[in-house]
């Protein structure tokens, strides 16, 4: 146990896929987890163990943003043993490549203001990476794959430039904790891999309704999951 979560040693899988979404978490495991139980309620960052296709899996919700996506990441692989760390989050286009509803998987991430001051991007462990896009071509599933930005900042007061450079640097797509992930899991050992759903355009304003916010990430959660289930 930590001051964060609850679960016992033992609890969490050795791959957890990681929205930012409580409720996803729970949409995830009462959706596609076969005998999923709940191991983690603790300031309603709800984690959940079951199986798919047979193997062992688990999903937990981390909010929003780097501090909280650090601490949740950090306790599940130091005092949970967890190996694979697959987020499965939402995104913004950069480009009218990246048509909505559909799923992106990052080949890298950088912070903003890394970026800006030159910092090296990260990266997602290749062999998960490698079957993401495996995977995707056996479940039939359409994949977009480019390089990403992630921010601190959500409500930005120059929304209208603020992506100018890193579109500048081919960049497609941006989120909040996918640079964050690739650095956590150079630093503490485990493999990584980020798979989101494209939700708005940064270019056309357009956004998809908060109606379809759940069954928007099946195609998501199903890619993660089938990576999940082949290691």
């Amino acid at each position: 146990m930590t001051p964060h979560n609850e679960a016992l040693p033992g609890d969490y899988a050795e791959t957890v896929l990681v929205p930012g979404d409580p409720l996803r978490a729970q949409w995830i495991a009462d959706i596609f987890l076969e005998r999923a139980r709940c191991v983690n309620r603790v300031r309603g960052a709800l984690g959940f163990t079951g199986f798919y296709r047979g193997k062992r899996v688990s999903v937990h919700g981390t909010g929003m943003g780097r501090p909280s996506f650090t601490i949740y990441v950090h306790e599940l692989v130091r005092f949970y043993g967890v190996r694979n760390v697959i987020r499965t989050g939402s995104c913004g286009a950069l480009t009218l490549d990246l048509p909505l509803r559909e799923t992106f998987v990052a080949e890298s991430a950088v912070m903003d203001t890394d970026l800006i001051a030159g910092g090296p991007a990260g990266h997602p462990d290749k062999q998960l990476f490698d079957l993401a896009l495996d995977q995707a071509r056996r479940e039939a599933l359409p994949v977009h794959t480019g390089h990403m930005v992630s921010s601190d900042v959500f409500y930005h007061p120059t929304s209208e430039t603020r992506f100018d450079l890193p579109r500048a640097r081919s960049i497609t797509a941006v989120d909040m904790e996918t640079a964050n992930l690739f650095t956590l899991s150079s630093s503490l050992g485990f493999r990584a891999l980020s798979i989101c759903t494209i939700v708005d355009s940064l270019l056309t304003g357009e956004e998809a309704p908060l109606s379809e916010r759940h069954e928007l990430f099946r195609g998501t959660a199903q890619l993660a999951l089938a990576v999940a289930a082949a290691l």
